[in-house]
């Protein structure tokens, strides 16, 4: 076996390669284009903010229209080889709208940078915005985060960070999280066509996998995931939940019925959503 019951890379390929499970890809990659264009139309927003060193590391900050807003800061997703911060402007419209500051991260891609690198991104972006988003009317103290596929996994590493030893941060520097149709566990990715532009080594697989490294202590998590995904994408939310749940975490499940692995988001351009709703009420508790 490669990985679990599947003996072929075509068998895999065949539960991760989503866009060549769904034939409307190309109509949703449009979609969120089109829409992050009218969001970014619609909204004030202060585009590619930088937060590091590199030309990728930026944010687009999206800012509610009230002082001391809790902020979301939204990871994208793409296998963390592909898409950019601004395709996914539209995840702004429904929490601003319900006043929270909402930042859409951008970071390198691979191979040009190795999946830890973008995990210290994703790291970084969230210390630069504890440490910034108040010039934007942002409340430091009400930091959530969320994130989409590879942003998923990239949400589950943030929420396995040592901030207060690590960073100097306040141990409790995130203070709640949604991670939607995330991959938290890399075992299976060398297997698979990714891996070309991956190149993971067997130990990022193992430092890297959120399920492997659960903290002690965390904020709430939603854990989300559309009930039309991949029977493998599906197992690791609910793998990912358990392990959490077991390790005496608040872990709330969120399946999505009717939703793929593409529209799984789409609940972020309302606040009456199911997805946009359950993120809205973790802020407000």
């Amino acid at each position: 076996m490669l990985y679990r019951e599947f003996e072929t890379q075509a068998e895999l390929d065949a539960q991760y390669d989503v866009g060549e499970r769904n034939d409307e890809s190309d109509a949703y990659a449009e979609f969120y284009v089109e829409e992050s264009r009218k969001a970014r139309a619609d909204l004030d927003v202060h585009r590619d903010v930088s937060f590091g060193p590199t030309v990728p590391e930026r944010l687009d900050i999206f800012p509610a229209d009230r002082a001391d807003a809790p902020v979301l800061l939204f990871v994208h997703g793409g296998y963390w080889h592909s898409n950019h911060a601004e395709d996914f402007s539209f995840v702004a419209r429904g929490p601003v709208s319900e006043g929270v500051t909402t930042v859409v991260m951008n970071y390198a891609l691979c191979p040009a940078v190795p999946v830890p690198e973008v995990v210290r991104q994703a790291r970084a972006a969230l210390v630069w915005t504890h440490e910034n988003i108040a010039e934007y009317g942002g409340d430091p103290d009400r930091l959530f985060v969320s994130g989409h596929s590879a942003g998923g996994h990239l949400t589950g590493c943030l929420l396995s960070t040592d901030w207060e030893d690590d960073y100097g941060k306040p141990a409790d520097l995130v203070e709640g999280a949604c991670a939607v149709s995330g991959l938290y566990d890399l075992e299976p990715f060398p297997y698979t066509w990714l891996q070309p532009k991956l190149q993971l080594t067997w130990r990022e697989v193992r430092e890297h996998s959120p399920i492997r490294h659960l903290p002690d202590r965390a904020p709430p998590l939603i854990v989300t995931y559309g009930e039309e995904e991949s029977a493998e994408l599906r197992r690791q939310s609910a793998d990912f939940l358990t392990a959490w749940r077991d390790h005496g975490l608040d872990g709330r499940s969120l399946p999505q019925p009717g939703a793929d692995h593409y529209s799984a988001i789409e609940g972020f351009l309302d606040p009456e959503s199911q997805l946009c709703s359950a993120i809205l009420d973790l802020i407000e508790e």
